[in-house]
């Protein structure tokens, strides 16, 4: 493709040995937040540290875990405890958890877990 010289055209990086590849197909094609990245942590540790990275420089967080970096790219850090507790057998148990979440951006697993009655 006849691009300026020095452009990245593709670069190749693994998460948790999956590899992913990005493509650079050029200024008219743009983010959505229909493509997102998810990234599954254990710790409320993780989820602060991941996303203090991710908004670094320019991003910024959005509601229940979202997260968009500096370049537009959305990102969902999700503690895995979230996962289980919002599809619990227990209709209200995992009720609770969609509901303390929805009231979230940065998921707190402290406060997930106070109100489902960890």
């Amino acid at each position: 493709m006849p691009v300026p010289k020095g452009t990245v055209m593709t670069v190749e990086f693994w998460r948790e040995g999956q590899p992913f590849i990005a493509l650079n197909g050029g200024e008219h094609f743009t983010f959505t937040d229909g493509v997102s990245l998810a990234i599954s942590v254990d710790t409320q540790e993780e989820v602060d540290r991941l996303t203090d990275k991710l908004i670094e420089g320019g991003g910024e967080e959005g509601p229940c875990g979202w997260v968009k970096d500096r370049w537009g790219l959305s990102w969902q850090v999700t503690p895995k405890l979230l996962i289980d507790l919002i599809s619990d057998k227990d209709p209200v148990k995992a009720k609770k958890a969609v509901d303390a979440m929805m009231k979230m951006k940065r998921i707190n697993l402290p406060e997930l877990k106070k109100a489902v009655g960890l």
